[in-house]
Order: C-alpha cells, then sequence, then structure tokens
C-alpha cells in the first residue's frame, strides 16, 4: 500500500496547489463576485456527474475485478448522454446556474464524465500511476488555459468556462487512449448482469455521494439565495482553503478503496482503515492549526483585498474538518468491502442536520452560521459511520491509538519517501 499512497499523496498535493493557484488568480483578476460564479459551474457540473456516475462513477472500481472492462465501459458511455439529455432540459427550467451558463455547464459535465469513466476504469484495475497523472495533467491545463484566456481581453467568468472546455476535453481524450483495451472480455449474460450490478452499486453509492454533496455544498445555495454571490465567493474561498486539509486523508482513502475491494481477508481490510484513519486525523489537525495561525494579511495578499474575515470561519469548520478526515477512511473501507449503502444514510444524516441547522443559522448569523452548520452536519454523519465500523470489525475507540505496527509503517512510508 505504501508505494500507490505516496504517489497519490504527492498527487493530492499538487491538485491542492494548482487548485489554490486558480483560486488565487480567479481572485485578484474577478473578484469575490467572479469567485461566486464560478463556484456555482463547478456546483452545476459536481450535480451532473452525480447522475452521470450511477453507472460511470465508483462503482465501477468495485465491479471491474468481477466483470471485466468491455461490459462496464459501453453501459456508461451510453448513460452519460443520457444523463447530459436530461440535465440539459432540467437546466432549461430550473436556474442551477445562472442562465448564461447552463449550457457549457451541461456540455463540461459530459466531457468530465467520460473522464471520470476512464479514470474509474484505471483505479478497478490499480493503475493508480496513470490515474493520478491525468487527474494532474487536467488541473494543469485548467489553470495555464484560464490564464491564457484572463489575458485576451476583459477577465469574466467566461474565461473559466473556455479553459475547462480545453482541459476536460484534453483529459478525457488522453484517459480514454491509455485506458483502452482491445480484448472483449465478459459473456453476454455477464454484460448483462454487469448493467444490473452497476445500477445496484452505482445507485446506492451515487445515493451516498449525492447526499454527501448536499452536505458539502447545499449551503452554497443558501448563501446565494440569503447573504449574495460575494458572499458566496468568500466563503468558497474558505471552503477550498480549508478542505486542504484533506489532501492525504482523501489520498488515503483512494487508495484504501481500491485495495479493500481487492482484498478477502477481514482482518487486513481493517487493519489497513485504521491505519489510514489514525494517519489522516493527525495530518489534518496539524494542517488545520498551520491554517488558523496563518495571519489574516497573508490571505488577503494570495486572494485579494475582497477576502478578508478567513481566520474565524476555518476555526467553527475545524471539527467537521476533523470529522470528515476520519470519514475519508471509513466510507472507503465501507465501499470497498460492499456495504456503500450504509454511507448513504451516514450523507443522509448530515443533509437533515445541513438543512435543519442551515435554514435557521444562516439568514441569521451569515457565514459564521453557515461554517457552524457544516461542521455539525459532518460530525453527525461520522459518528454515525464510526459506530457501524466499530460494530462491524470489533473495534474500540481505544484502538485509534497508535501502536507499534502504526509507528513500523510510517517508518516505512519515511523511508520510500527519503528514496532509500
Amino acid at each position: 500500500m505504501i508505494r500507490p499512497v505516496i504517489g497519490t499523496i504527492g498527487t493530492r498535493i499538487a491538485l491542492a496547489v494548482l487548485n489554490l493557484l486558480m483560486v488565487v488568480v480567479a481572485g485578484h483578476r474577478l473578484g469575490t463576485e467572479g469567485l461566486g460564479t464560478i463556484s456555482l459551474i463547478i456546483l452545476g457540473i459536481s450535480i451532473i456527474l452525480l447522475l452521470n456516475n450511477v453507472v460511470g462513477g465508483g462503482g465501477l472500481v468495485y465491479l471491474l475485478p468481477r466483470f471485466g472492462d468491455r461490459a462496464l465501459r459501453w453501459p456508461s458511455y451510453a448513460w452519460a448522454l443520457i444523463t447530459a439529455g436530461v440535465a440539459a432540459a432540467v437546466f432549461h427550467f430550473v436556474p442551477v446556474v445562472p442562465a448564461p451558463y447552463a449550457m457549457h455547464t451541461v456540455a463540461l459535465a459530459f466531457l468530465q464524465s467520460l473522464c471520470t469513466i476512464h479514470l474509474a476504469l484505471l483505479l478497478g484495475e490499480q493503475r493508480i500511476g496513470w490515474h493520478n497523472g491525468i487527474l494532474v495533467l487536467q488541473a494543469a491545463l485548467l489553470l495555464v488555459a484560464f490564464v491564457f484566456f484572463l489575458g485576451e481581453g476583459e477577465a469574466e467568468p467566461m474565461d473559466h468556462v473556455r479553459a475547462a472546455y480545453v482541459s476536460f476535453g484534453a483529459s478525457a481524450m488522453i484517459s480514454a487512449l491509455v485506458g483502452w483495451r482491445s480484448s472483449n472480455d465478459g459473456s453476454s449474460s455477464g454484460r448483462n448482469l454487469a448493467v444490473v450490478e452497476l445500477f445496484r452499486q452505482g445507485g446506492l453509492a451515487q445515493g451516498a455521494n449525492g447526499l454527501q454533496l448536499l452536505n458539502y455544498r447545499l449551503a452554497y445555495y443558501l448563501i446565494q439565495r440569503w447573504l449574495g454571490t460575494a458572499a458566496l465567493g468568500l466563503y468558497s474561498v474558505t471552503v477550498q482553503l480549508s478542505e486542504s486539509a484533506w489532501l492525504i486523508p482523501k489520498s488515503l482513502g483512494l487508495v484504501l478503496y481500491s485495495r479493500v475491494s481487492n482484498m478477502q481477508e477481514a482482518d487486513a481490510q481493517r487493519a489497513l482503515a485504521l491505519t489510514a484513519l489514525k494517519v489522516s486525523l493527525a495530518i489534518t489537525f496539524a494542517v488545520v492549526c498551520t491554517l488558523l495561525i496563518a495571519p489574516e494579511a497573508l490571505y488577503a495578499w494570495l486572494f485579494g483585498p475582497e477576502v478578508v474575515g478567513i481566520t474565524p470561519l476555518i476555526l467553527l469548520l475545524s471539527p467537521g474538518l476533523l470529522a470528515m478526515a476520519a470519514s475519508q477512511a471509513l466510507s472507503h473501507y465501507l465501499s470497498g468491502t460492499g456495504r456503500v449503502h450504509h454511507n448513504t444514510i451516514g450523507s443522509g444524516i448530515g443533509t437533515l442536520i445541513t438543512l435543519a441547522v442551515g435554514l435557521y443559522l444562516i439568514p441569521a448569523h451569515g457565514l459564521e452560521g453557515a461554517a457552524t452548520t457544516a461542521s455539525m452536519a459532518y460530525l453527525a454523519s461520522v459518528i454515525y459511520q464510526w459506530i457501524l465500523f466499530s460494530r462491524i470489525t470489533h473495534t474500540r475507540l481505544r484502538d485509534l491509538l497508535p501502536d507499534t505496527a502504526d509507528v513500523e509503517r510510517l517508518h516505512t512510508l519515511w523511508n520510500r519517501v527519503r528514496g532509500r
């Protein structure tokens, strides 16, 4: 597990740096209003991807070792077309994103759907190096193209859309070429069963992801409704900066999911999940502390003069950041062992908290209320996951304390990083 984790952590760090540079450029050139508009476009793409990933998402990772590439690839492509058509119809009548960007959002989501399918198949084959490399390439192309288009005329959010066409289109093509398989594996009956399992596994997974997206981002729409797009831009910067604390937890979770999906030994699955959980909590705590002690002037210098008041928001978000760091290990363990429906329940609990609390706190207390709501929702979700994990694996709270095996694993990781 060590080598893929190192590569994935490096990928997450590279992605975080590239995304941070994107926010820096957008903050200085477009201000908080432009940042808010871009956040809504990205959220619109994420909503469409939720529907696409019922078939073309993480379920492919779990099912690929069981059915093969061809039985999964073509149904996923067909579903991507269907979801794009449904989204185009819905976005025409429902103002999910600002009207000038609605159809662009649908087109970009379709391109990203294709890339998501290819990346999931690569991950299912444990070709983690290619998976990570394409993700970094996509983010780098987005940044470079965004800077280029900003320099071509008056800066506007549409420059980000143009850059996304370049980035998503190129990464979809490259990932297709890398992952293509010429063998027609799987019988006709196997392909039919694969489609059924795609909807079953993917539907459960996307139920969890959909509720988790609401858990993460429902506050965006509440903020825009009550506080305006500029306030949303400030909050989105805070959230993106805070979620950098999840870099290593997400990396560990991604590799954990791939490995656990291909393992049969329950004790080994539990050991991997516990190690990922402990390391995730420790590193997230260190990152959150660093963000809290950084001066406000640094954030204004980085993201533009309109971005002020980040530190109090990070403080209110910090309990939730720690909770969701733990959730990265727990949710990927549950998904990798075929218990994805429990992630749906946990995410649903968090979403209910977001609705019940956010509708009161955000209008009454502004962005501070949004941050408090997020922490409460994240905590509620991870408490459910922990109770379930502890019952399945007979794990107790004291098992979260570091032990000799954890120290040995971390020592091995450090030696690999140093190149020994």
